[in-house]
């Protein structure tokens, strides 16, 4: 279903600006990336300078779960930044802008605001 005519739609112009929004999104996800690393290095580096139990001291709880949340929200913007890798290779493929489920295209307007979607907005639905 990747042939050059079902795709013809991102081929020229628009190709090229969902390209740059694919991009953009990815500096921007690499800049917090960035950020959320040096965040969670100076939570561990001020823990490992005062002992600390989780169990007694009242201040341990609150630590662990702000250590736990940036943990997470560093995990959640790696896994975006390889969804925007995976678009950038569907892109340069010619099956970008395609339903991985059901072949059918993806509306313009889902792209714009999740340039790495890979489903429809029916089959997305469908797989919560």
């Amino acid at each position: 279903m990747s042939d050059q005519s079902t795709n013809a739609a991102f081929a020229a112009p628009q190709g090229e600006s969902m390209r740059a929004l694919l991009a953009a999104d990815r500096v921007g996800t690499l800049e917090q990336i960035s950020a959320l690393s040096r965040e969670f290095e100076g939570i561990v580096e001020a823990n490992a300078l005062v002992a600390i139990d989780d169990e007694h001291d009242p201040e341990g709880a609150s630590t662990a779960f702000e250590r736990a949340h940036v943990a997470a929200l560093l995990s959640q913007a790696r896994e975006h930044l390889d969804d925007l890798d995976r678009a950038l290779e569907r892109l340069e493929r010619g099956d970008y802008g395609r339903c991985e489920r059901c072949g059918e295209p993806i509306p313009a307007e889902r792209l714009e605001v999740r340039p790495a979607a890979k489903t429809c907005v029916r089959c997305a639905s469908v797989a919560r």
